[in-house]
């Protein structure tokens, strides 16, 4: 299969080893992966803080870039959110826009839907000999809808032991500008979730969301917890021959 992806700001900002798993672990299943190059970024940030023309802009160049695609896959939860559920939201009723967008959007996957439903696959091969818990995310558990996939992939990998995270349905307060709008709050929320990730005794905390990553990773670093963070992306291209790095 031809999987065009859309690799996301924060990731090819600040996590660019998530983008390399993805590519890493589709060619080893033997499919191809595209990178279009005019992509930038999907416009979640401005329309979540009110600049709608700012974010329809966005949406129009995301359509244009990836229309053709066969599969459109986002490393990130709520990107892959924001374009399904949002985009339609952008354009006027029978406006190009809103029709491009809804024909788009069910071609467009986050990762484990992309391996579980699409490829149907949840043994990729993978070898990760490690304690690891699951952080299933907002827009992961509540628009995406994901499920059981990323526990199904984690629990079909070689060597690694699945721990059941308390709380786990509960948001880590980072919600984008939440964090910054919301300091304390935020900062609460995420305390109670290190510390519901710190008791599984977890070696790693994965999730389909580096920017929740980064919210609890740098809480648990700063209470010098030892739990390292990854994005099922890199577990899951993780082998004997090239181990994912913690």
């Amino acid at each position: 299969m031809r999987v065009a992806l859309f690799v996301t700001c924060l990731n090819d900002t600040l996590f660019p080893r998530t983008g390399r798993a993805v590519v890493r672990l589709l060619e080893r299943l033997g499919h191809e992966v595209v990178f279009p190059e005019a992509q930038t970024c999907c416009g979640q940030m401005h329309y979540n803080t009110g600049y709608r023309r700012e974010a329809q802009k966005l949406a129009v160049r995301f359509v244009r870039t990836f229309g053709d695609a066969d599969a459109v896959l986002a490393p990130s939860g709520s990107c892959a959110a924001m374009v399904r559920d949002n985009y339609r939201r952008l354009g006027a009723p029978g406006s190009r826009l809103a029709e491009e967008a809804a024909a788009l959007a069910p071609r467009v996957y986050d990762l484990s839907e992309l391996l579980v439903d699409v490829l149907g696959v949840t043994d990729v091969g993978a070898y990760f000999p490690h304690r690891v818990t699951y952080h299933p995310t907002c827009h992961g558990l509540r628009l995406l809808k994901l499920g059981d996939r990323p526990t199904r992939l984690l629990s079909a990998v070689r060597g690694l032991d699945l721990a059941e995270l308390d709380g786990a349905a509960e948001c880590c307060g980072f919600g984008g500008t939440f964090a910054m709008k919301n300091e304390a709050v935020s900062a609460a929320m995420g305390s109670d979730k290190a510390r519901h990730v710190a008791a599984t005794g977890a070696e790693v905390l994965c999730a389909v969301d580096n920017s929740c990553l980064m919210h609890i990773g740098g809480t648990l670093d700063r209470s010098r917890s030892g739990v390292a963070v990854l994005h099922l992306a890199e577990i899951l291209a993780s082998t004997e021959q090239e181990p994912a790095r913690l």
